[in-house]
């Protein structure tokens, strides 16, 4: 499958001045000031509000000034990527000519790519500046993007996950995305497993952890699972430059089921794993875990109710700022979980009805994005601030990535 490369180049079109200048505006932007408390089992309150016109104009130093985020979207019909500061607000849109994922971002560079999601034959590589226009990937032939990817620590390199789809195995794909590198293909090596998910820089800038979901897909099947018996999820260290298998740990046999997907590294080097268990519904595995290198990983559960409300599905993950708690999303239950990144005890939960994409907010709190066009301001312990309420016509992807 290609890209319609007609159909993305009159998408930039349609976007007026240029498609690395801020695009069209939300529906509205409301401001939404009703919190909730942060309980388990709590929820945000729904409701409507007057809708005032976004500005959605390119202030450089408004923008230096905030936390900005990135996040894939639906908006009026429109596929989009957008950069959003903290409030919200628009601050660059990027066209696309498929449903987004994710993203690898090199902040130190000012620019980032969008992967189109599972099964991706497309990606979009942009300037978070908006100086310069964006450009349009296609996957290699007989591959496909699992809708990830992460810039090496210098910007040189850019990997992806993708699927090998004929042969039935991961790998990561390895682009040139030094200056003049155009983004090119230039390697791809193994993940160790099958269906690689999400993929994180380790600390040390070198070695790549790659969460592979032991889920064998085929494009021509959509998302069905054509390996339920034999599904064998992992964790992966491979070296970013060799590609050589530095170390690989797998769960135990009984929760072979429970599909790694997100990953999240804590202040201490730990990669903390979710997970989506594809075993029978009333089963309540936990769904979080955390793995040291050089030892086993461990799960840690959450009380009763706030299982059962996750309805077995992490839909991603992410650290606080300061790397001490995670938070845990799943969108299926409208539930956000948090747990203590020391010592794996669940803080508690709240509700955001299709809440998904989760990034980290100042302080030790978080930004959650729903489904239903909803953000929100996440801290344990108090009380939930809603930064804008539900939109019509405007529905975020899985996930909302801090730059």
């Amino acid at each position: 499958m290609e890209i319609d490369r007609r159909r993305f180049l009159a998408l930039l079109a349609a976007y007026g001045a240029g498609p690395w200048a801020a695009g069209p505006a939300l529906a509205g932007e409301p401001a939404w000031t009703d919190g909730s408390a942060w309980t388990d089992g709590s929820a945000l309150a729904d409701g409507s509000a007057a809708l005032e016109p976004s500005t959605s104009s390119m202030d450089a130093d408004s923008s230096a000034a905030g936390l900005l985020y990135l996040a894939a979207r639906k908006n009026a019909g429109r596929y989009e990527a957008a950069l959003i500061d903290e409030f919200g607000r628009d601050r660059l849109v990027i066209p696309m000519p498929y449903r987004g994922h994710s993203f690898a971002i090199d902040p130190a560079r000012g620019r980032a790519v969008v992967f189109g999601r599972q099964p991706g034959f497309f990606a979009v590589a942009f300037d978070l500046a908006g100086k310069r226009p964006p450009q349009a990937l296609e996957a290699a032939p007989g591959r496909h993007f699992f809708g990830h990817g992460v810039f090496s620590a210098d910007g040189r390199l850019m990997v992806a996950t993708e699927n090998d789809y004929e042969a039935g195995r991961g790998v990561l794909g390895v682009y040139d995305a030094s200056e003049g590198g155009a983004c090119r293909r230039v390697d791809e090596f193994p993940s160790a497993g099958i269906g690689p998910h999400e993929v994180v820089l380790m600390p040390d800038g070198r070695t790549l952890c790659v969460a592979n979901g032991g889920i064998l897909t085929h494009p021509d099947y959509g998302k069905l699972e054509l390996n339920p018996d034999t599904m064998r999820p992992s964790l992966a260290y491979l070296d970013l430059h060799t590609g050589d298998l530095l170390e690989q740990v797998f769960l135990e046999p009984r929760l072979r089921k429970l599909s790694i997907r997100h990953l999240a590294v804590d202040a201490s080097g730990a990669v903390w794993f979710g997970c989506q268990y594809t075993g029978p519904a009333q089963d309540r595995p936990p769904l979080v875990g955390r793995h040291r290198r050089g030892a086993q990983p461990g799960l840690f559960g959450a009380p009763d109710e706030t299982l059962r409300g996750m309805k077995n599905y992490v839909g991603s993950l992410a650290a606080n700022a300061a790397g001490t708690i995670i938070a845990g999303s799943s969108p299926v239950g409208g539930k956000l979980v948090l747990w203590d990144a020391a010592s794996g005890d669940c803080l508690g939960s709240a509700g955001i009805f299709d809440g998904c994409g989760v990034a980290p907010a100042a302080g030790k709190g978080f930004i959650v994005s729903s489904g239903q066009g909803a953000l929100a301001r996440l801290l344990p312990g108090a009380e939930t601030q809603a930064i804008q309420m539900a939109v019509a016509g405007l529905a975020w992807d899985n996930h909302l990535r801090r730059v």
